[in-house]
């Protein structure tokens, strides 16, 4: 297989990259990356035999050459903009990474005869679950309410299209909040992390009550290879944890991670929009596929958290990414 991986040197990406070349060691691996604030050729260290181009996944000519050069019939697009945070405040580059990336790349896959084209999105296009209403299911009706997620939805509609007008061999996968080694400090588990191990206060949005369902970014990746070599096309697949608690409890679990006391949570001003819950139900591709989540949050998140406390150096740098960004 010669694998493009797109957005290959952020978090998932580089789980992903690393996780494919140890499990599948003959696929020649391709990274495509801009390297913005969030991705960095660190994350990818020590993993061997993967050809890196650094470029903008919304360049069709670089796109359309590198699928070429590298004879490219695999594509897991993971590049994104992925903070709700950052698309309140700057919604433009959402769409134009997010929307117009995708459909570059949908262009040049088609133009390219890829096999088969996996679209990573997330349990976010969906828009706000009630409480006590049964978790969505892959048919379920789009409705983001955030910036982020809605150019996220158009990605999603745009594959889908493609699969519809085209004939494109094209799979969705919408999974719920990853955590994990080496994920950007402005996510909530290592925000959290990094100013409790700095005896910091842990910022929550409102009450804190937000909940989400968790998944470890091995158990997602896992998710994603089944997809990549057995999903059939045209089908979505939901990737989930099996492990929904609210913000305030991940926060509190950090805390005795760390040893730290429960005075350090700190309530601010909610966010516009903000979803209260989401959830997946994940039954289609533990039926299909054979996925189910196998690392449970209780003993995950404290290895994750030691994680960071073990880094210094990689968290101090992507701070700084961060803070220039």
């Amino acid at each position: 297989m010669n694998l493009l991986v797109t957005g290959g040197a952020g978090f998932i990406g580089a789980t992903f990259v690393r996780r494919r070349r140890a499990h599948r060691p003959d696929d020649a691996i391709v990274v495509l990356d801009a390297l913005t604030y969030a991705g960095t050729r660190d994350n990818l260290a020590g993993v061997a035999d993967v050809s890196f181009v650094h470029g903008d996944v919304c360049d069709a000519g670089l796109v359309t050459r590198v699928l070429a050069e590298h004879r490219i019939d695999h594509v897991v697009h993971l590049a994104a903009e992925s903070h709700v945070d950052r698309s309140i405040v700057a919604p433009d580059a959402f769409v134009r990474t997010n929307v117009l990336g995708t459909a570059a790349l949908l262009h040049a896959a088609r133009a390219a005869q890829v096999r088969r084209f996996v679209h990573v999105s997330t349990d976010e296009v969906y828009g706000e679950l009630a409480d006590g209403a049964a978790p969505w299911r892959e048919d379920a009706p789009l409705a983001p309410r955030s910036p982020y997620a809605a150019s996220k939805a158009a990605a999603d509609h745009l594959v889908s299209a493609f699969v519809a007008t085209y004939g494109m061999a094209a799979l969705i996968t919408r999974c719920t909040n990853n955590y994990g080694p080496r994920q950007m400090p402005e996510k909530l588990i290592p925000r959290c992390t990094l100013a409790a191990l700095h005896n910091r206060p842990l910022p929550l949005y409102g009450d804190g009550r937000q909940v989400r369902d968790w998944i470890h970014v091995d158990d997602h990746c896992d998710a994603l290879e089944r997809v990549l070599d057995g999903g059939l096309p045209g089908q979505i697949y939901h990737v989930a944890g099996d492990d929904d608690r609210d913000n305030l409890a991940v926060a509190r679990a950090i805390l005795a991670a760390t040893g730290r006391p429960e005075a350090l949570l700190t309530h601010v001003p909610d966010r516009p929009g903000h979803d209260r819950r989401y959830a997946l139900d994940a039954s289609k591709i533990a039926r299909e596929l054979g996925f189910t989540a196998r690392r449970r949050f209780t003993a995950a998140l404290p290895e994750t958290v030691a994680w960071y406390a073990d880094h210094a150096p990689w968290c101090e740098a992507a701070l700084t990414r961060l803070g220039a960004a």
